[in-house]
């Protein structure tokens, strides 16, 4: 009989001892999923979140995907990336200040960096480029003057301010946009380069508020000043 109640007593106790140490049911997919606080998973699930990654490696970029975050308001990152570094001929050249960006226009923008300005450079400066400096891509706003969201509320805009060469120049939007004739011809090449890949792009001959960088936008129609 003593046997008996010692055997119960165990039963009962040893479950409770289990659950006291976390040993619980482990969380199951679906819910490990769920979206919560404004966030979601990794958008790899979606067909065109992975052909967009496939075609990013593709290009020899350093990068690696971002949740999808909804700010509200009108603003959020989806399928979005953090971009490190582009893919080059004979190196990879980084990328300053970056954050968030749409996973699209960082295939533009790799593209855009490798065949547009690292070729002109080489061309035109007699060095290959080296470093890229942004002002940033994601930030919750809108198109100055208006009640419209700005494409960098969706993180498919990136601002460009500079560029650093192999051989240490820094050529700024800002300071060469009308400096001697090399670093003027190379910014206007790349000005142009980037008019075929991006929806919308924006120069210091658009107005006063770009006159320190160019405003590369992902889709959005063919705009070029």
């Amino acid at each position: 009989m003593r046997a008996m109640r010692l055997r119960l007593a165990f039963s009962i106790l040893v479950p409770l001892a289990l659950a006291g140490c976390g040993a619980v049911p482990p969380t199951k997919p679906a819910e490990r999923g769920a979206r919560t606080a404004g966030s979601a998973p990794i958008s790899v699930t979606r067909p065109d979140a992975r052909q967009c990654h496939a075609e990013l490696g593709q290009t020899g970029s350093r990068f690696a995907p971002l949740p999808d975050k909804y700010y509200g308001a009108g603003c959020s990152t989806t399928n979005s990336v953090s971009l490190e570094g582009v893919g080059g001929d004979r190196h990879q050249f980084a990328v300053t200040n970056l954050g968030a960006v749409a996973c699209p226009l960082a295939n533009s923008f790799a593209a855009w960096a490798r065949f547009g300005v690292d070729r002109a450079a080489q061309q035109i400066l007699g060095s290959p480029l080296q470093r890229i400096e942004t002002m940033g891509s994601y930030s919750c706003r809108n198109v100055a003057g208006t009640a419209r969201r700005s494409a960098h509320s969706r993180a498919e805009a990136v601002d460009v301010a500079a560029f650093v060469l192999a051989d240490g120049r820094r050529i700024s939007v800002r300071s060469g946009w009308n400096a001697s004739q090399d670093e003027r011809e190379f910014l206007r090449v790349i000005h142009r380069s980037a008019c075929k890949r991006f929806g919308t792009v924006l120069g210091p001959d658009y107005n006063k508020a770009h006159h320190d960088h160019f405003h590369l936008e992902h889709g959005g129609g063919s705009y070029c000043r």
